[in-house]
C-alpha cells in the first residue's frame, strides 16, 4: 500500500509540475465527516468522525482546474441496539482511510465552485467496538474487509479572503468494504464539511 500511495504522490507531483506553466495553489485542509455504511443488516446511524490532508489547485482559467487531494478520514457507521439472549449490544464500525480523490472544479461565479470526480481509498484501520451494559471491547475486522476503496465525491466550495476556504462534499462509495460477502453490497457513504488554506 506505501508504494501504491508513494506512486500517486509522484503523480500528483509529476502532474504539478507539468502544469507549472498554470496557476497552482496549495495547502492544508481538515473538517468534520458524517458517515455511514449502506446495507449492514441492522439499524445503523451516521457516525462522527474527522478528515486532514493537503491538496494541490491547479488552474487553468478563471473557471476551471483540478484538484488532487491526499486525506485520513476517519469513516464507518453506527449500530443502534441489536437484542441478543441476555441484553442487547451497541456497536461503532471504525474505518480509517487514505483517500485520493481528483476533482474537477468550475466556478460558477468569483470564489464559488462546483467540484466532482473519482476517489481511490486505501484502508489504514478497520475494528468494531462493542458495549453491552458495563462491558465493552475492540475487534480487529481489517482482516475482513477489502483494502480499497473506489467512489465518487461531489461538492461545493467557496473562496473566502486571505487564502481560506470552506467546503461541502459527499463521498458515494461504489465498491463492497466486505471481503466474500454474499450478501447486498456494504458501502461508504461520507458527507464532509470543512474549511482550507491556499497558498501560492
Amino acid at each position: 500500500m506505501k508504494k501504491v500511495i508513494l506512486s500517486m504522490i509522484a503523480l500528483i507531483a509529476a502532474g504539478a509540475s507539468a502544469f507549472a506553466q498554470q496557476q497552482v495553489k496549495f495547502g492544508p485542509k481538515a473538517g468534520v465527516n458524517f458517515a455511514n455504511l449502506s446495507n449492514i443488516g441492522f439499524d445503523n446511524e451516521m457516525k462522527t468522525g474527522f478528515y486532514v490532508g493537503a491538496f494541490a489547485e491547479i488552474k487553468f482559467n478563471d473557471k476551471f482546474s483540478i484538484q488532487p487531494e491526499l486525506l485520513y478520514s476517519s469513516q464507518g457507521t453506527k449500530v443502534s441496539e441489536v437484542l441478543i439472549p441476555f441484553g442487547s449490544i451497541e456497536a461503532k464500525w471504525n474505518l480509517d482511510y487514505i483517500n485520493i480523490p481528483i476533482l474537477a472544479k468550475y466556478y460558477i461565479v468569483d470564489g464559488f465552485s462546483v467540484e466532482a470526480g473519482p476517489q481511490i481509498g486505501f484502508l489504514v484501520k478497520s475494528e468494531t467496538k462493542v458495549e453491552s451494559g458495563s462491558s465493552a471491547g475492540t475487534i480487529d475486522t481489517k482482516s475482513s474487509r477489502n483494502s480499497t476503496d473506489f467512489g465518487l465525491g461531489l461538492g461545493l466550495a467557496y473562496d473566502l479572503p486571505m487564502g481560506l476556504f470552506v467546503n461541502g462534499r459527499y463521498n458515494l462509495g461504489f465498491s463492497d468494504i466486505m471481503k466474500d460477502n454474499n450478501g447486498d453490497a456494504i458501502k461508504n457513504n461520507v458527507i464532509q464539511i470543512g474549511i482550507g488554506y491556499k497558498f501560492e
